[in-house]
């Protein structure tokens, strides 16, 4: 397929104001997706719903002005994690959900994600057929055929009985003490709810949004106030979500942060000792090196996708395993629901917490992971790394200089202008001698 003009591996983001995020692409791309998921013979809708940045008003009007312009319904739910709206895209029969969210990037940031009427993240053909419609002129139905709009009232609460669902009746969390971050963002008024409604004792940090404070200081990316809050109120643990919910990371009795990574090995492991795991484990490319190898000492097997929870989907599905993950704290369940979604994924650990009787910690000291560096190097526009001769022999001589003891990679990232330098081995020192080359080498290819 050629190169999408709009799409990244997670939607369309971009900073508010600046093409494509504008009003006007708005309007143009609800149009574009109304044609592309419309189906002949039955009237057709889209769900929207967004998470707590100020600008969402302005971009959830355009897109249902440009839905309805396309003849499809629209019913808007408000604030609510992203993958709520996968589910409540299912449960409503709807023809596609539409997130308005940049996930964890600050309030002057924004974005578009999709969801399939199955819940799932968009295949390339259909994001592909979306800037099809892009490049034609809007061309508005018959007036008695435009779409209509609704506010869905009870989300949240749907929501908040589904995310209890995924754990058995008899799972419990009385007596246990947990300290919420959610960051600001769209967790705020569900995450609370499904905690304390299955027991928990709850505080709750970054539940406060005004529209320009999600993500700031607060959430999955900064994890210093949750850390500070758990060890006040002397809690069990910390959970933190990011700004539109679907990746959540934890924090420790003691204050120790507990990744992506780790809490996907404290899920496999527990449901490998009692018989659920259903196959293997995916990772990504950045999954550390010590995950893969004490899963496989377990007798788990370990596949790595590219990075991204749509590529973790489909090696999921192509083997037709349930578990998957990135360290970011997406984590991919399949037997639970369709998407990454951190407060179901926090179930899951809490529930390996209860039925083991062990603590986070000592349930996570069954890996160790291998010392990993990680450099993001701005640039000024994406482009692919390995385009640059420069770039492919430092990589070559860092490669040789490791050995088979460590691990590099580089990759653009999806989301922003971001070149990412990766190793990993066995000696810190060494990584952090070979990241930060590779990194200097990028600079200077970039300058």
């Amino acid at each position: 397929m050629s190169e999408r003009k709009y799409f990244g591996t997670d939607g369309i983001r971009g900073h508010v104001g600046e093409a494509p995020i504008t009003p006007e692409f708005m309007l143009k791309l609800g149009w574009a997706a109304g044609q592309a998921f419309k189906q002949d013979g039955q009237r057709n809708s889209v769900l929207i719903g967004k998470d707590t940045r100020l600008s969402g008003y302005m971009f959830e009007s355009a897109l249902e002005a440009g839905l309805s312009a396309a003849g499809v319904d629209v019913k808007l739910l408000g604030p609510m994690p992203t993958p709520a709206i996968a589910y409540l895209t299912r449960t409503f029969r709807a023809s596609a959900g539409i997130v308005i969210s940049a996930s964890h990037n600050p309030h002057h940031d924004n974005g578009i994600k999709f969801f399939s009427a199955a819940g799932t993240k968009l295949d390339d053909a259909l994001e592909a057929e979306i800037e099809r419609w892009l490049d034609k002129p809007i061309e508005v139905c018959e007036p008695a055929e435009l779409g209509k709009a609704s506010r869905v009232d009870d989300a949240p609460g749907r929501y908040v009985e589904f995310c209890k669902s995924t754990v058995p009746n008899e799972f419990t969390l009385e007596g246990m003490k947990i300290v919420l971050d959610c960051a600001h963002g769209a967790t705020y008024h569900v995450a609370p709810k499904v905690f304390s409604e299955l027991g928990a004792t709850v505080t709750v940090i970054g539940g406060n949004p005004d529209g320009l404070n999600i993500n700031l200081n607060v959430g999955s990316t900064h994890l210093d106030g949750l850390r500070a809050a758990v060890l006040e109120k002397e809690a069990d643990l910390g959970i933190a979500f990011d700004g539109d919910g679907d990746r959540v990371l934890m924090v420790d009795r003691d204050g120790s942060e507990v990744d992506g990574d780790e809490l996907l090995y404290v899920i496999a492991s527990q449901r490998f000792a009692e018989d659920r795991l259903r196959g293997g484990v995916v990772g990504t490319l950045m999954t550390n090196l010590g995950v893969e190898l004490a899963l496989k000492e377990i007798g788990i097997q370990f596949e790595r996708a590219n990075v991204g929870d749509r590529y973790v989907m489909e090696r999921l599905k192509a083997n037709n395993w349930v578990l998957g993950g990135e360290g970011s704290g997406h984590m991919v369940i399949r037997d639970c629901t369709s998407t990454g979604d951190g407060i179901i994924s926090a179930l899951q650990v809490l529930f390996s917490v209860w039925k083991s009787g062990k603590t986070l910690a000592e349930l996570r000291q069954g890996m160790s992971k291998l010392p990993q560096k990680l450099i993001n190097v701005r640039v000024g526009q994406r482009f692919d790394p390995f385009s640059r001769d420069d770039i492919v022999a430092a990589v070559r001589r860092a490669e040789a200089e490791l050995g088979r003891s460590g691990r590099i990679l580089l990759r653009a990232s999806g989301t922003e202008p971001l070149i990412r330098v990766m190793a990993e081995g066995q000696d810190e020192n060494e990584i952090l001698r070979v990241v930060e080359g590779l990194a200097q080498v990028v600079e200077k290819s970039t300058a």
